[in-house]
């Protein structure tokens, strides 16, 4: 089966800092912020979107196809792609920009404040759809660039293909009426608790407004795992409790690999559900992106263990 993966490409800066956030802004001064945070350590690792749930598939042994553009410093990035057995074939090389680049600092309560320069990603990927199988294949739109997140949504529905929008970072972005499109063009929605929260804020819907206009929608929450919610009612799922959890970072991507994975095994929604929390867990265990790893006994073992089989 093809797994189309659009969204980005980027090096992550990820920095640490040994305190709250909180602790540094004044409440009666958040319309005349102005701080610094003296961080621990950076680091710099292969991300972006696309490239982060890409990595994940590979781990479960899935051959993902990456739609997303990538500036003039490619060369560590697709050495690793090839490396770990992701193809570049459909990635677009945008020679006068550099490489998207996030600059991320989370504090002690995981909480995390990001810069993020676009780059290459400025640009579309211009994928050609003419040698798919719409019966056999499976797309997820993460943020990315927005002229492709609609393009291919739009794609998606007209082809008849399964996918998942996951507007993520990408929400501040949209305009009320064409995120709404997307939304009800999709298969299912993916987001965290507080980009739902975005969501119906420019929508103007409630929860079950926005979770009515789309087969199925998962809603992260964190520690306190995914609300699933469909047309039968809304289902809590667990999370996979990582007593050793050190960093956040890439977990929401991880997640959507997982997810991906148990759709394309035709299991149900919510062993898929189920299948990302166990993805994420191996994430948030390791410091940044596309770190973490597993051998899919050591996958199976878990998810038998907190679910059952």
């Amino acid at each position: 089966m093809d797994i189309l993966v659009s969204g980005s490409m980027a090096y992550d800066r990820i920095m640490d800092f040994e305190g709250k956030f909180s602790d540094h802004i004044l409440p009666d001064q958040l319309d005349n912020i102005n701080v610094s945070f003296t961080v621990n350590s950076l680091t710099e690792n292969f991300g972006g979107t696309a490239g982060n749930i890409a990595y994940s598939l590979s781990l479960l042994g899935e051959k993902p196809r990456i739609l997303a553009t990538i500036g003039q410093d490619y060369h560590r990035y697709f050495e690793w792609l090839k490396q770990i057995g992701v193809a570049i074939d459909d990635i677009r090389v945008v020679e006068e920009e550099l490489t998207a680049g996030a600059y991320i600092t989370s504090d002690t309560r995981n909480n995390q404040i990001t810069g993020f320069n676009p780059g290459a990603m400025k640009q579309q990927s211009g994928f050609d759809f003419g040698g798919i199988n719409p019966k056999d294949c499976l797309a997820i739109v993460a943020p990315g660039n927005l002229g492709d997140m609609t393009d291919y949504t739009a794609e998606y529905e007209k082809r008849g293909i399964f996918s998942i929008f996951d507007p993520g970072q990408s929400l501040p972005a949209w305009e009320p009426a064409a995120l709404a499109k997307c939304i009800s063009q999709s298969k299912m929605l993916v987001c965290n608790d507080y980009e739902m929260e975005m969501i119906c804020n420019s929508t103007g819907k409630s929860r079950e407004q926005v979770a009515e206009t789309v087969e199925t929608t998962v809603v992260t929450k964190g520690s306190d795992g995914c609300e699933l919610l469909t047309a039968s009612g809304t289902v809590v799922i667990p999370v996979v409790p990582a007593a050793d959890a050190v960093d956040p970072t890439g977990a929401g991507d991880a997640f959507r690999g997982g997810l991906i994975k148990g759709i394309v095994e035709g299991r149900s929604i919510e062993r898929a559900v189920q299948m990302g929390n166990v993805a994420g867990h191996y994430a948030v265990r390791k410091w940044g992106t596309q770190q973490h790893s597993f051998t899919m006994a050591e996958f199976n073992a878990v998810l038998e263990q907190h679910f059952g089989s």
